[in-house]
């Protein structure tokens, strides 16, 4: 039998991105972000797929906990009492005393068993349209009707019961106690809250304030009352002997797993959620095999995410109809350009995962890899100088790519010679195009975007009234061939005013 699961569909192939691509595409802050504590569901942000059966599994099951609000509260709270439950699964290991141990097993046994009969009824009203909720579904009814379920809520209800009713006297004397059972005797409780009532929170808040130290557990002298009022009612306390014993393992595999694989789709609402009440757009990507892409309105997710007002954000549009494979941008400097292909490559990794990506509309392909080469900063104790590592490393990725792979080059060889760095870069993208691979290609040449009919133009453009003002739009036009002298100029302090303020005495 396949068991359930709402992320995982067959055995499917992975993307390749490795730990520096995702560094360079600042991903690795927006998974952090997202993740947050729940390290165990990293893995599943870190394994975008090529695989559109499985993008749209994913997508159908966000969808489902985004249109139903009600089933999305149900799962919440599922996730809540399943993070308490395990709390108590950890502290259960490290109690000392027995029964102290005991009895909050059972008290995790409850928890487990109402979380699971309070989602089971919260599914079985809900409308589902994805494969993956109606599947977990299924299993969920089966599970909660069988005898072995029922049987195990219902004794553990019947221990707790049994223990509740359990009632006794203990006897305090100078250097000892007695427990014995209780027969009538007073209750004292309300004198004793009728003396502390002064000490009302309400009242006196500020006057009485004090740090009382939380321990583990018991404490050896409830353990040992405890150890005489299980001499004095031994059923209901072999009753719990027996529940233990009989139920070291008493989750279901499934379950288990649903509750953690769900945290994926519920971590990333709970990332989205800040954006969208800011008003940012996203979507569900088409996805397909065909290279035609186009995106509406989309914007860099890890700007957005580390933005207070998201006001200053600039959203921008690409498309890429056959044969067109490869977008060159150009423009001057700090206008726009590494983060427009930095957002290129979220929204590929993003769809990737099955997930609403940053953008009002999209259409894109899914790549076997994404490769990136940003620029890095010379080091001192670098052995190879900083052109020399730009060769090797466009090498590495050249030598890995295949016709489905996305390559994301961020201004390389600009260490070069012009000459060089156009001749090294012609060389380059000649073998890019003979791969028939996606590419967006970040640099000060603008002869690049004039080689091929596959090669789309964008220009980082500026404010007509005044061309030191960015617009951060990112635009498809032909390049207009400023920009490298401009941003030369700037480099070498030859800019007009820099010259005037050496040549004037």
């Amino acid at each position: 039998m396949i068991l359930p699961s709402v992320l995982f569909v067959d055995s499917v192939r992975t993307i390749q991105v490795s730990q520096e691509t995702l560094r360079d595409l600042r991903l690795d802050r927006v998974v952090r972000e997202i993740v947050q504590e729940r390290n165990d569901i990293l893995e599943y942000y870190l394994s975008p797929v090529q695989d559109e059966k499985t993008v749209r599994y994913h997508q159908e099951v966000m969808k489902d906990l985004e249109n139903n609000e009600k089933l999305l509260e149900a799962i919440r709270k599922f996730a809540k009492d399943m993070a308490s439950f395990h709390r108590h699964m950890k502290m259960v290991e490290q109690l000392e005393y027995e029964y102290n141990r005991k009895g909050w097993f059972l008290e995790t046994v409850l928890i487990y068993c109402d979380a699971v009969s309070e989602l089971s009824r919260a599914m079985n009203t809900a409308k589902l349209q994805s494969s993956g909720l109606r599947k977990f579904r299924e299993y969920l009814k089966s599970y909660v009707r069988s005898s072995s379920f029922v049987s195990l809520k219902e004794e553990a209800q019947n221990v707790k019961l049994k223990l509740s009713n359990v009632n006794y006297c203990i006897i305090i004397k100078p250097g000892m106690f007695t427990v014995k059972p209780y027969e009538g005797e007073k209750e004292y409780s309300p004198e004793i809250e009728k003396v502390f009532s002064r000490f009302n929170r309400e009242k006196c808040a500020d006057e009485f304030q004090f740090d009382i130290e939380e321990g583990l557990g018991m404490s050896h002298i409830e353990a040992r009352i405890l150890e005489f009022v299980s001499r004095l009612y031994p059923e209901p306390f072999t009753t719990l002997d027996l529940f233990c014993e009989r139920n070291g393992r008493f989750t279901d595999k499934v379950i288990l797993n649903f509750e953690r694989e769900i945290q994926f789709y519920l971590s990333y609402l709970d990332f989205m959620e800040p954006l969208r009440k800011k008003g940012l757009p996203f979507c569900y990507p088409e996805v397909s095999s065909d290279k035609s892409e186009y995106v509406e309105d989309a914007f860099d997710i890890a700007l957005a995410s580390g933005l207070l007002d998201t006001r200053q954000l600039v959203f921008n549009d690409f498309y890429l109809e056959n044969p067109e494979r490869v977008i060159v941008v150009t423009g001057p400097n700090q206008g726009g350009k590494t983060t427009f292909a930095r957002m290129i490559g979220q929204l590929h990794y993003l769809a990737a995962l099955g997930l609403p990506i940053p953008a009002r509309r999209a259409r894109l392909f899914l790549p076997d890899a994404i490769f990136t080469h940003f620029e890095r900063e010379e080091r001192v104790q670098d052995q190879m100088s900083k052109l020399e590592n730009d060769i090797l490393r466009v090498k590495d990725i050249l030598e890995s790519t295949s016709s489905e792979s996305l390559i994301i080059l961020n201004e390389i060889f600009s260490s070069a010679a012009l000459s060089d760095a156009l001749f090294l870069s012609k060389e380059i993208m000649k073998t890019i195009l003979e791969r028939d691979c996606l590419c967006v290609w970040v640099t000060f040449l603008d002869e690049l975007s004039r080689m091929n009919e596959k090669i789309v133009s964008m220009v980082a453009t500026v404010s007509p009234q005044d061309p030191a003002v960015r617009t951060f739009k990112i635009i498809r036009k032909p390049a207009d061939g400023r920009s490298y002298a401009v941003s030369l100029a700037e480099k070498y302090g030859l800019t007009y005013w820099k010259i005037r303020e050496r040549v004037e005495p």
